[in-house]
């Protein structure tokens, strides 16, 4: 059954009346209603280790007034919880203001209703995760441990206005995981991957879908048992496509987020119009692209989404913006207004994230590394947005000398900052692409699903953190 909000013990004129009285004299506002059901099941070690559910409904009721927001929330949907988010909320209210203009009406849909929750039984679910467990341990007697899992979830959301702008949204979201462990003579390593998108699971659960991820974690984990350690030290780093760009994501993508710079919080404030990067380099933020993860047919506060430029052959030209921060920087928001749920305050969010295609073939990349490493793949990372220092953990990673790749690696590190790495980039591959749909990305305590992109690239002087020569 499709979600209605106002079928229940909320009416729709009672709502926006309620509203209406909250956001009188307030630059801007709205009421996000939401029902998430989501499951998550794991298979490990030969069994289904946890199988779980939930769902969840309520409200938040948002009023903006200059730089300030009153935000009060409620799972429960009913008129007096409403008459009570509204009176918390209003208490920021200042001197009277215009209410902001509505959002542009779209009937663009980036995706399907379908939901991963219902579609398919649950069953059917479980012995998918077993076959992937069985296909491992039958590939190689050397894996000691096999885990996969499948999540997925259906947002629906409304978001009402004062003005009786009206606009509705049904996310679904599903991902599958695979990773295993192997043993070679008393020494053990892992591998992992995944996959997902704003779909059902028929795509993921495939057997060609599931058995290439299952042989690319294999894969990975037997190049870490040949890896040595690798070198430490300032030198030339080429970076691989696709989920390599979460180095770019997070070193200079959250710094393009409008807050941070309307706030002078970022490394990149105060920079529009200059290089801040190698000329060639052209970043986007695209929430366009069809079943994509990050992408939002539109956003948390009923703008549709966009493909914002960022950066263009190396020039700062625009930032990711939500509706407030558009306004205190009179700019025009561009659709990234993001929330993890009805219990938290929309802010700038990043959607897919990415590096457009350059010249070179990646073989001609390689090529050109004299002295260095080649990262494929990166575990964890940390930034500091002020000043763009990052540090990043490479999963994959080989040495290259005179051009030829040498070895696997294991322990490199990559750290540096994102203004001065942007221009350290000497050579950009034609094979960008995003990653396979596993991101999620953190920011002030709230979590949404992202996607990251880049081409293969060469970057000189990047300081690499190792054990080895």
């Amino acid at each position: 059954m499709a979600f209605d909000p106002f079928g229940g013990d909320i009416d729709l004129a009672s709502a926006q009346r309620v509203l209406a009285d909250a956001v009188s004299g307030a630059d801007d506002g709205e009421l996000f209603l939401e029902r998430r059901r989501g499951e998550t099941l794991t298979f490990d070690d030969g069994r289904l280790r946890t199988a779980s559910y939930d769902a969840a409904e309520g409200f938040g009721l948002r009023v903006v007034s200059g730089e300030a927001i009153g935000y009060a929330h409620s799972d429960e949907l009913s008129i007096p919880a409403l008459n009570r988010a509204a009176e918390a909320a209003a208490s920021v209210r200042g001197a009277a203001a215009d209410y902001a203009q509505a959002p542009a009406r779209t009937n663009r849909k980036l995706y399907v209703d379908d939901s991963p929750v219902d579609g398919i039984e649950f069953s059917a679910k479980v012995a998918v995760l077993r076959e992937i467990d069985a296909y491992l341990r039958a590939k190689d007697p050397r894996v000691v441990q096999a885990t996969a899992s499948l999540s997925g979830e259906l947002q629906e959301v409304e978001i009402l206005r004062a003005d009786g702008h009206r606009v509705g949204d049904t996310r679904p979201l599903a991902r599958i995981n695979v990773s295993v462990i192997v043993e070679e003579n008393g020494h053990r390593e892992s591998g992992s991957a995944g996959g997902g998108g704003r779909a059902a699971y028929d795509a993921l659960i495939d057997p060609a879908n599931w058995k290439r991820l299952a042989d690319e974690a294999h894969r990975k984990a037997l190049v870490n048992l040949e890896a040595q350690d690798g070198p430490g030290g300032a030198m030339q780093v080429a970076l691989g496509p696709a989920w390599c760009g979460v180095m770019l994501h997070e070193a200079v993508g959250h710094g393009l987020e409008g807050d941070f710079n309307r706030k002078k919080s970022s490394a990149f404030a105060g920079l529009m119009g200059q290089m801040v990067a190698s000329k060639g380099v052209t970043v986007v933020d695209d929430g366009t692209i069809p079943d994509r993860r990050g992408s939002i047919s539109v956003d948390d506060e009923g703008e549709a989404s966009n493909c914002t430029v960022l950066i263009d052959d190396g020039r700062l030209v625009g930032y990711m913006q939500d509706r407030q921060n558009a306004r205190l920087m009179g700019v025009k928001p561009t659709g990234n207004g993001r929330r993890q749920s009805y219990a938290h305050a929309p802010m700038p969010r990043m959607t897919n994230t990415y590096m457009h295609s350059g010249a070179h073939t990646p073989e001609e990349i390689v090529a050109a590394v004299d002295d260095g490493i080649y990262a494929v793949d990166f575990g964890g990372g940390q930034v500091d947005i002020t000043n763009g220092k990052f540090v990043f953990s490479c999963t994959e990673a080989y040495r290259v000398k005179n051009g030829k790749i040498l070895h696997p690696i294991k322990g490199a590190t990559l750290i540096g900052d994102g203004p001065s790495a942007m221009h350290k980039i000497r050579m950009i591959g034609s094979d960008s692409a995003l990653d396979d749909g596993i991101g999620m990305c953190g920011k002030a305590g709230q979590w949404v699903p992202v996607g990251v992109g880049q081409p293969t690239m060469l970057m000189d002087d990047i300081v690499v953190g190792g054990r080895g020569d």
